[in-house]
């Protein structure tokens, strides 16, 4: 077949395979228009997924007649000076989003510039464009996307539900209302009621209410402020606290100069910076601005606009890192109020109500437990179908003590069923009430501590806290002058499998740096000469096979930091207070003093929440009082 050139309609078709792949990237593409158009309101209706329709319509700058007609046109912008592709400061600029649009579906658009009195109208069906004529709009721009794809029906087969794809197109612009806070959005679909995000601030403040706006409040509410500056670029936004994180990257928003991106450099920043805050299974939530000379970042790189390329990407990843840390380990540890909410649930079942009313504010209840639906005869073991109890809180004496003995009970109910549960009490001191993590007032089945703040209470799992103490020890000491190691007066042997005898071997080098040291003892087995003295009475036989048996995850490509790393947490848990262990008032004290100075000590290695707070207002909540 001779060279020939293409058809112009052919030709758009093919470019608007990159350009429009799905709804949401045509919704997407629209919705940047309207906002470097200058718009302050926008509003967004999708139905059928996009596929059927999609209208934008904004307050901004609006097109005459001339402009209508050119806009249509592939690779008509207003939006480059002097072909500098070099410095772009706008979110669209290759003049392709409306001309492939309209080669796949029926497209209208209708426009009125700003202090004109006359609006006008221009239709794409299939790629063939009617001519401009008059139309009754205020000003502003309404573009109307209808029968996405019907001019490519093989592109409709590879659509998801509409389902899926309306959830994709509310993704594109939740995304892009988190980017402007200072615009207002409305959004319409076919599944839901209309959501309304007025206008915000373009400030910190701004951004954390539209952040509450389009996610929730709950991700404010379980997110740091970050800011960070390193040669030029800025770093800003919300990061979710560890204890608060998600099965996937999807909650992980991120924005270059206004532009929502997904950039690998971004990506494993974060990564990086809650490497030893989660589990390699969840993800956290952020919410990240990055704000740098344009020059300085290549953003045409695909026509889609999402990925692009950094000048110096060890900068971005070093100054992501570095922030993200500094705001992560700084200050008094916290822990997301999710925790809070599920022991609430936990303190009181489904099922119970209260019966009357408080008498007095230190009165009692009457609480009644049905243990069976209406009608279904369902005895519980015991033979009791009703169960009434009675709780006094006016026989619990003391300064505090309405505090402590309501929360004694919702922990009860939610920490300790059996019937022999016990706590070793101890009194209050009230200076210690008014540190952040309180004052140690109990410890429930040797594991959990229980300590009583000015406004609430706080539940400390005792070995987790001390996890993430001694890990930041071990890493603090390794940093500083390597690790104290302890002579073992008599050497162990450990017995392991030989495979996993042999790849902790190889390995010995990097253990000595943590105080371990090791040497092969025959097939099969380890001796074990020195211990890290912070260990102190660790099961060191428990510890090595451990450690052998995660030896073989240590892919020689890993970073040596992270493998080393990996031996820390390993080394911590088995350093750690265990659960079981009674322990005295004066250590539960100790932990929570230095639970308040370590770094990250909200969670443990595995990324658990070591503490959860429950605020004396949740647990009068509980029994009704508020």
């Amino acid at each position: 077949m001779p060279l020939r050139l293409l058809p112009s309609a052919l030709v758009d078709r093919i470019a608007a395979g990159e350009v429009v792949e799905r709804p949401a990237a045509a919704l997407k593409e629209i919705v940047e228009n309207a906002i470097d158009a200058g718009a302050r309101r926008i509003e967004i209706v999708i139905d059928g997924g996009g596929r059927r329709l999609l209208r934008v319509t904004d307050d901004g700058a609006g097109m005459d007649a001339d402009e209508l007609a050119l806009a249509v046109e592939r690779h008509a912008t207003s939006k480059l000076d002097d072909e500098d592709l070099l410095a772009i400061a706008t979110l669209g600029f290759r003049g392709e989003a409306l001309a492939s649009i309209g080669a796949v579906a029926r497209l209208s658009i209708a426009s009125r510039p700003a202090g004109s009195g006359e609006a006008y109208e221009i239709r794409v069906e299939g790629g063939v464009k009617t001519p401009v004529r008059p139309a009754a709009l205020g000003p502003g721009t309404r573009v109307e996307v209808r029968d996405l794809f019907f001019a490519t029906p093989a592109r409709l087969k590879f659509l998801k539900s509409e389902r899926a794809e309306t959830m994709a197109a509310v993704d594109a612009v939740r995304r892009l209302a988190l980017a402007r806070p200072d615009i207002g959005f409305t959004l319409v679909t076919d599944d839901k009621a209309p959501a309304t995000w007025p206008a915000r601030g373009s400030d910190a403040a701004g951004r954390r209410a539209r952040i509450a706006d389009v996610l929730g409040h709950e991700v404010a509410r379980n997110a740091l402020d970050i800011e960070g500056l390193r040669e030029g670029a800025r770093l800003t936004g919300l990061a979710g606290l560890p204890t608060y994180s998600k099965a996937n990257s999807l909650s992980q928003y991120l924005f270059v100069n206004g532009r929502p991106v997904r950039d690998k450099v971004l990506i494993g920043a974060i990564r990086a910076a809650y490497s030893d805050l989660l589990p390699s299974d969840r993800h956290p939530v952020t919410v990240l601005f990055l704000d740098l000379d344009p020059r300085e970042v290549d953003v045409n790189v695909h026509p889609a606009k999402t990925e692009l390329r950094f000048r110096d990407p060890g900068l971005i990843r070093a100054l992501i890192v570095r922030t993200l840390t500094d705001a992560l380990t700084a200050g008094v540890p916290r822990t997301s109020s999710t925790g809070a909410d599920r022991l609430a649930q936990l303190a009181r079942p489904e099922g119970w109500r209260p019966q009357g009313a408080p008498d007095g504010p230190r009165g009692s209840y009457d609480w009644t437990r049905s243990w069976a639906a209406p009608g279904d005869g369902a005895v519980p073991p015991g033979g009791v179908r009703e169960a009434p109890a009675r709780f006094d809180f006016g026989s619990i004496a003391g300064e505090g003590a309405m505090a402590g003995g309501v929360a004694s009970l919702a922990l009860g109910l939610a920490l300790a069923p059996s019937a022999d549960a016990r706590a070793d009490a101890a009194p209050a001191a009230p200076d210690l009430l008014e540190r952040p993590l309180g004052a140690a007032r109990a410890q429930l089945h040797e594991t959990y501590i229980i300590a009583q703040t000015r406004d609430g209470v706080v539940v400390v799992d005792q070995h987790a806290a001390h996890e993430r103490i001694v890990y930041e020890r071990l890493k603090a000491a390794m940093e500083r002058d390597g690790l104290a190691r302890q002579m073992l007066l008599v050497p162990l042997v450990v017995e392991l499998d030989p495979a996993e005898a042999g790849r902790l071997a190889e390995r010995a080098e990097a253990l000595e740096r943590f105080g371990l040291v090791i040497e092969p003892f025959g097939p099969g087995a380890l001796l074990v000469r020195e211990v890290p003295a912070l260990l102190g009475e660790a099961d060191i036989p428990a510890l090595v096979r451990e450690l052998a048996e995660h030896a073989a995850e240590w892919d020689d490509a890993l970073p040596l930091e992270r493998r080393l790393l990996h031996v820390a947490a390993t080394m911590a848990c088995h350093g750690s207070v265990r659960a079981g262990r009674r322990l005295r008032v004066e250590e539960m004290n100790a932990l929570l003093r230095e639970m308040e100075t370590t770094p990250n000590a909200g969670q443990c290695n595995h990324g658990r929440p070591t503490f959860i707070t429950l605020a004396l207002a949740d647990i009068e909540r509980l029994f009704a009082r508020r």
